[in-house]
């Protein structure tokens, strides 16, 4: 809640906290429902329709205990005879799933045209651009022994420049951070064409600043971290306190998205987004085995996040995880065509009254455990004051039994017309949608 800060009347650290809250008051959208119309008309017009045989579709009816893991397909990168990739097992051309990615995957030029990626982002991080108008920046070391004063090559000394960077890796690596990566704004991390592994040592903190892009990075393992002296920008360090261990932690900071990560064993969550922040859309992402998965809104008492504005989609929830998928305190979050194949407590959560639409997900209760097949959970709440909230459900599909409880105004619409409107995909074809979540198997001069 303080933000890691060792002082809190560190005037630097004010001065950051009410420019962020000042961007957040710019980035908030007056009409929530516009961006949603805006994500379902990008999406599903006649250009990017995404078909399911009948063959496929009657599996997945049919066989709901086989179909929590879908049929990866493409090609593996192994070096050497021998090794097989991701999705090697699959031959054939590319056929990206959804339409963020058909927005660039399948074009064997995305290495030479990288900064394209900034086209394909939807939902509420749509003005998201990240180092767009920068340099490319090589990352060429996996060291992180100097967190003051950075080596330059390294990953760290990359992310705190003041200047716009697209931030790629020279070649495979696993960075073991040794305090949180503080990241400045305008940065794209694009782990595209690499395996790029950050893992147990500190997680990634995007606290007070804007416009970051992070794509395709594997984080797991990640564990709390004493705190000391670390640099955050160029010209700037300072006294942190400890660390809790979140994967991703999003801190009053507006304009972000996160693309294709995969995510697992984190001592605290694997994505917090608290504390004001808003213009965000975590997407094409694959979460295994944890607990609290992701947390939007930290306190009960903290009116700021009212104004958080979060799109999720595309994401597999997938392998031994318990809750918050996510977890939502006061904002507008739309969850739409995520696969929720595994959960042992509920799936989404929230208090304080959010607006929580969930379009075209699907829903596979635990088998093992019959009190828990409810997808939803209100929390400190009665339900007279829960039925209030708007938790609408819209072509979600629901196997072994699960649910989920609506609440708020049962003709509740959201305001688009017929010439906007372009509903999201039916919870049916989600298998399909998410096929490639998670961090991607690229090889340079090849489609994705």
């Amino acid at each position: 809640m303080r933000a890691n800060v060792a002082e809190t009347t560190d005037e630097y650290w004010v001065q950051k906290a009410n420019e962020a809250r000042e961007r957040t008051l710019l980035t908030y959208h007056p009409d929530p429902y516009e961006i949603v119309d805006h994500f379902h008309e990008r999406h599903y017009d006649n250009s990017t329709a995404v078909e399911e045989t009948e063959e496929e579709d009657n599996e997945m009816t049919s066989s709901p205990g086989n179909s929590t893991r879908r049929s990866l397909s493409g090609r593996g990168r192994g070096r050497g005879r021998g090794r097989r990739g991701k999705w090697s097992k699959l031959k054939g051309p590319c056929t990206a799933s959804n339409p963020i990615d058909k927005c660039w995957r399948c074009k064997p030029d995305w290495a030479k045209r990288r900064k394209d990626l900034v086209r394909c982002v939807r939902g509420f991080g749509y003005k998201t651009t990240g180092g767009k108008h920068g340099r490319i920046y090589v990352v060429t070391s996996n060291r992180d022994d100097d967190v003051v004063n950075p080596r330059p090559g390294t990953l760290r000394h990359a992310v705190i420049q003041k200047e716009p960077l697209w931030i790629i890796f020279k070649h495979d690596m696993s960075i073991r951070l040794k305090q949180e990566l503080m990241i400045n704004s305008h940065k794209t991390i694009d782990a595209r064409g690499t395996n790029v592994h950050v893992a147990y040592g500190a997680g990634i903190t995007i606290q007070y600043v804007h416009n970051v892009i992070i794509h395709g990075l594997h984080v797991h393992h990640i564990v709390s971290s004493s705190g000391g002296l670390i640099r955050d920008t160029i010209d700037h360090f300072g006294q942190r306190g400890r660390a809790d261990g979140d994967g991703i932690s999003i801190f009053g900071a507006t304009n972000v998205w996160l693309d294709h990560i995969s995510m697992s064993k984190c001592e605290d969550g694997l994505i917090d987004a608290i504390m004001g922040s808003t213009g965000i859309t975590i997407s094409n992402s694959h979460f295994t085995h944890h607990n609290d998965v992701m947390l939007l809104g930290a306190q009960d008492h903290n009116q700021d996040d009212k104004r958080m504005q979060v799109t999720v989609a595309y994401n597999h929830f997938g392998k031994g995880l318990v809750q918050r998928m996510p977890r939502i305190r006061w904002g507008f979050v739309h969850v739409v065509n995520n696969d929720y194949t595994h959960w042992e407590l509920y799936a989404i959560g929230g208090s304080q009254g959010p607006t929580i639409l969930s379009h075209g997900n699907r829903f596979i209760a635990p088998p093992h455990k019959p009190h828990y097949k409810e997808a939803t959970k209100r929390d400190y709440a009665p339900e007279f004051v829960w039925r209030h909230w708007n938790w609408r459900s819209e072509k979600d599909y629901f196997l072994n039994g699960a649910y989920f409880r609506q609440s708020g105004n049962p003709h509740f619409k959201c305001s688009h017309s017929r010439q906007q409107m372009i509903k999201p995909k039916h919870g049916l074809f989600v298998s399909k949608l998410t096929k490639y979540a998670g961090a991607l198997d690229c090889r340079v001069g090849k489609a994705c």
